[in-house]
């Protein structure tokens, strides 16, 4: 059927054959065409889209490509662009070494999701707080984004487009998981065990029942390699760390999945009672805005590179993310008013040689930025102050309070940015 389809769409061209033959009798034959196309001395381009889905109903077909493109085609004036979305089938069978086509490209790209800047343009009517609302339920990914009714509010996406049985979305996670793994019972235990908050591996096997850690690493491995999971350190972390694979912090890159796990798996069988409005009421709505936070996070770290895009920053970082381990924090009882714990920084840009440092703090919510939380983000990293130059990035949704602003219009070491600076910087 395939090869039928392709001859179809080859023999619409002016090919001198297409009045002997309405179909190629093989893929060598008809990949063989390609080079016969009657467009002169221009470029003859095909594009083959979903390739793997052809591959596994001929596995032969690489192998017939290779031969044609080492001993005809590359040097014929011919492009051959394969697509596909089953990103492991073309990682392991189409680009690892030892099959057929390994070397031939000419051309390897990975089509990441969009980034928020570009997600937001689908939602232009949307407030500065929906806008983020919307990417931090669908993320990135424009087939996602276009599920959406721009002229519905983001509550009424949610239930109609999402929670409502029958939609694209419904069951988008499921579909996607069994087109690329076997064992998707584990796997879904484990993506709703880091979608809930459990980011170590020792937490992920207890939370997903898998008692044996390295069975869990394995799947999480696999996970990372479809793209919908990472294993995140902090920003400063050294090449040794990043070998060790009891350390780094998991997490879903995706937000669409991250949402399912946190909202549609963990109340399926509601839903599939057709009970969309109930479980947006009780269970959506009132943990959306905190659910947001996170993808909040993603977005201001964005914000931080387009500005050094646009080199709008006191100084360029070599290196920028969450920073994640022990370091001073306030405590009114301890000795200077300072003690050592475990914390994190939303954002840490680091300068050329650690000479200076961005510490950011992001809060999305609905009262200001306060002052002691100033103090508290102020407070982190004391040690290396002797030793750096340090720089204040506050991000709220909310904006700030007044003594934040007075310190802030009088010290260049303090920028602060409310959510309509941010969510609007590249308008």
């Amino acid at each position: 059927m395939q090869l039928a389809k392709f001859s179809i769409q080859i023999l619409r061209e002016d090919f001198p054959a297409k009045q002997y033959i309405s179909e190629f009798s093989d893929w060598e034959n008809a990949f063989r065409a390609i080079s016969d196309l009657p467009y002169g001395d221009k470029k003859k381009l095909v594009v083959i889209d979903e390739f793997p889905y052809m591959c596994r109903g001929n596995k032969s077909i690489p192998s017939i490509l290779q031969n044609l493109w080492d001993t005809e085609l590359k040097d014929s004036n011919v492009m051959i662009i394969l697509c596909g979305s089953a990103m492991s089938f073309i990682e392991k069978e189409l680009l690892a070494e030892k099959n057929p086509l390994y070397g031939r490209a000419t051309g390897i790209y990975r089509m990441n999701k969009m980034g928020f800047y570009d997600a937001a343009r689908f939602f232009p009517d949307y407030s500065e707080k929906d806008r983020v609302l919307a990417y931090a339920v669908l993320g990135g990914i424009p087939h996602y984004l276009n599920q959406f009714n721009p002229k519905l509010s983001v509550a009424e996406n949610i239930k109609r487009n999402i929670l409502t049985k029958g939609s694209v979305l419904y069951s988008e996670v499921d579909f996607l998981l069994h087109q690329e793994l076997r064992e998707t019972p584990i796997y879904n235990s484990i993506i709703e065990a880091v979608a809930l908050g459990s980011t170590k591996l020792n937490d992920i096997s207890q939370k997903s029942l898998v008692e044996d850690t390295s069975k869990t690493s394995v799947y999480l491995k696999n996970l990372i390699e479809l793209g919908i999971v990472e294993r995140e350190f902090s920003v400063d972390a050294g090449e040794k760390e990043r070998m060790n694979t009891s350390r780094g912090f998991y997490r879903l890159t995706d937000h669409f999945f991250r949402f399912w796990y946190a909202f549609g798996f963990a109340n399926f069988s509601q839903l599939e009672d057709g009970d969309a409005e109930g479980v947006y009421e009780y269970i959506v709505g009132p943990a959306l805005h905190e659910f947001a936070s996170l993808a909040f996070e993603d977005i201001c770290r964005e914000f931080v590179r387009e500005l050094q895009k646009k080199n709008a920053l006191p100084f360029r970082y070599t290196r920028m993310g969450r920073w994640m381990g022990k370091t001073t924090v306030r405590d009114k009882n301890a000795e200077k008013g300072l003690r050592i714990a475990e914390t994190e920084i939303d954002l840490l840009g680091i300068g050329r040689g650690a000479k200076e440092y961005l510490v950011g703090e992001c809060k999305f919510r609905h009262s200001p930025f306060g002052y002691s939380e100033y103090l508290d983000t102020v407070a982190k990293l004391a040690p290396q102050k002797e030793k750096a130059k340090f720089y204040y990035a506050l991000f709220s949704e909310s904006g700030f309070d007044d003594r934040i602003k007075a310190e802030a219009g009088t010290s260049e070491e303090i920028c602060l940015y409310d959510l309509e600076t941010i969510v609007n910087f590249e308008n």
